[in-house]
């Protein structure tokens, strides 16, 4: 780290604390002795989602969050189990350094989570997600949950 008095690079960090999500640290020169402060956080990429019209918006984590709830609407299902699927998907993006993911991709993500979760708002997210054309396509999945179901 340059210091900003004198444009040595040699600092000592004499104090370290996280502080609203950062790293405060407090440096020392080792050429002119003066202190000075850095703030350290974590760069996290733009995520963007690539729709089925093939453009590009960027993540929407309320709009997520909004689907699920739609989902879930009148179902057993804690509010804070919306909250950490959304968590869960922004985290896996983030730890994977990954800046473009299509919508296929995350509802196939949700889909994941919501079989476990509650199979109704699974079926009801589907629905949407899936583009379901008729009757068949809804026939289609319960039998696969029953299906799964019997496997368990």
């Amino acid at each position: 780290m340059k210091c900003p008095y004198c444009g040595f690079e040699d600092t000592k960090v004499i104090d370290s604390r996280l502080i609203d999500g950062k790293k405060r640290r407090r440096r020392r020169c080792t050429n002119c002795d003066k202190r000075f402060t850095t703030y350290e956080s974590i760069e996290i990429p733009d995520l963007l989602v690539n729709k089925k019209d093939n453009t590009y918006e960027p993540f929407d984590r309320n709009k997520l969050i909004r689907g699920l709830s739609f989902a879930v609407k009148k179902r057993p299902v804690p509010g804070s189990a919306i909250i950490a699927i959304a968590d869960s998907i922004e985290t896996y993006c983030a730890n994977n350094m990954i800046t473009q993911i299509s919508t296929r991709e995350i509802s196939d993500m949700v889909l994941e989570q919501l079989k476990k979760l509650d199979e109704v708002a699974y079926v009801r997210f589907a629905s949407v997600n899936k583009d379901f054309n008729d009757v068949d396509c809804f026939l289609d999945i319960i039998s696969e949950l029953r299906k799964n179901g019997d496997e368990t």
